[in-house]
């Protein structure tokens, strides 16, 4: 299915560098990569070696040096700070590592913030909120605080924030860093079942070969470049037990997802 899929995230001859003490460090050297729309991409790397840099390049929270980022139609590495601000909204889908969840809020709320940036009714975004949280297993902890939920609930939970939007790309940075194993593969288990069931884009950045091995397709990052990986299992599956997500069905919520605001 991939072979034909576009390129929805292409990276051409980037360059990016930092100064530190007076010295300029350059983390990532005339960097290429190119991720099909549908595709589940791990990228692995010692520490300090550009990972989470390469990420917000894609996300376009920071910009190259030298060369182009480019996602669907939009040359991300050219927009403005306000143009950016408009665009990630729409099309990127942030997982983090330690949830970034607003402990003041319910399940409900966190996951209805991206969609207050959006000309959409009340009405619409509880619609989205709730498949969101449908989605990924927590229709019974809408009014629940952070404090009163799991780590891997809070994941899930950040997930769904992550796909409220219906985003083009969902970038994850070590999301399984900070959960025990078995919350881990859970939430492992739900990031494939995004990408088979709602053909979602996903980039994952880790450090743990289990959860690389989740992805089609892997690259190792080192020195500022990139290359192929061997530790991601090409066509991964589901586990065992889990629910595969199908587009359109009842309770999915891809129908809906698939219907962005404008």
């Amino acid at each position: 299915m991939l072979a034909n899929a576009r390129s929805i995230l292409e990276i051409r001859h980037v360059t990016k560098q930092f100064s530190r003490g007076g010295e300029t460090l350059t983390v990532l050297k005339d960097l290429q990569l190119d991720v099909k729309e549908g595709e589940f991409l791990s990228i692995m790397g010692p520490s300090g070696s550009g990972k989470t840099t390469l990420l917000n390049l894609m996300a376009g929270l920071d910009k190259p040096n030298e060369g182009e980022v480019r996602i669907g139609d939009a040359v991300v590495s050219r927009m403005s700070e306000a143009e950016l601000a408009t665009w990630r909204t729409r099309n990127i889908g942030f997982v983090f590592q330690f949830y970034h969840l607003l402990p003041v809020l319910s399940a409900y709320e966190n996951v209805e913030l991206p969609l207050l940036l959006l000309p959409l009714s009340s009405s619409e975004r509880k619609k989205q909120v709730l498949n969101a949280l449908d989605l990924v297993g927590l229709s019974n902890r809408l009014s629940h605080r952070p404090g009163q939920l799991s780590g891997g609930q809070q994941q899930r939970v950040g997930i769904a924030r992550a796909i409220v939007t219906d985003p083009t790309l969902i970038v994850a940075d070590e999301p399984t860093g900070d959960l025990d194993a078995r919350s881990a593969e859970e939430i492992l288990d739900l990031m494939t079942e995004l990408q088979h069931g709602l053909r979602k884009t996903i980039v994952l950045v880790t450090h743990d070969p289990r959860a690389a091995a989740r992805a089609q397709r892997g690259v190792f990052l080192d020195k500022g470049k990139l290359v192929e990986s061997p530790t991601a299992a090409h066509g991964s599956m589901t586990s065992p037990g889990s629910t595969n997500i199908q587009p359109g069905q009842p309770g999915s919520a891809s129908t809906h997802f698939q219907e962005k605001a404008h």
